[in-house]
């Protein structure tokens, strides 16, 4: 029912930060709970962040607290995830999620995905 478009992956220094986007259209409105995956090379999928539909309810990995802050413009349909003193285990294919429910996000039992952005840390 929504579209995601992920944007802001590339290539950065251990230590850098990247931002990334993912703009929704379609059928969006601002109930919908958004977060971020990543997979990255020989692992499973994993899940990053969340954040619900009002914003006023964040959801981190361990991996990453502290690190990365997930936010949202819900007026531009967006979510942000700015990603700071970066790993090279952050090294990764990130994937933007969107559904009506919360708790399903954080399940990765999602109703739209992303096509995905590549981050890539270098030592």
């Amino acid at each position: 029912q929504v579209q995601l478009v992920e944007s802001g992956g590339g290539l950065v220094q251990a230590g850098g930060s990247l931002r990334l986007s993912c703009a929704a259209s379609g059928r969006t409105f601002s109930s919908y709970a958004m977060g971020w995956f990543r997979q990255a090379p020989g692992k499973e999928r994993e899940f990053v962040a969340a954040i619900s539909w009002s914003g006023g309810s964040t959801d981190y990995a361990d991996s990453v607290k502290g690190r990365f802050t997930i936010s949202r413009n819900n007026a531009k349909n967006t979510v942000y995830l700015q990603m700071n003193s970066l790993k090279p285990e952050d090294t990764a294919v990130y994937y933007c999620a969107a559904d009506q429910l919360l708790y399903r996000v954080v399940a990765g039992t999602v109703g739209s995905w992303g096509q995905g952005t590549q981050v890539t840390v270098s030592s």
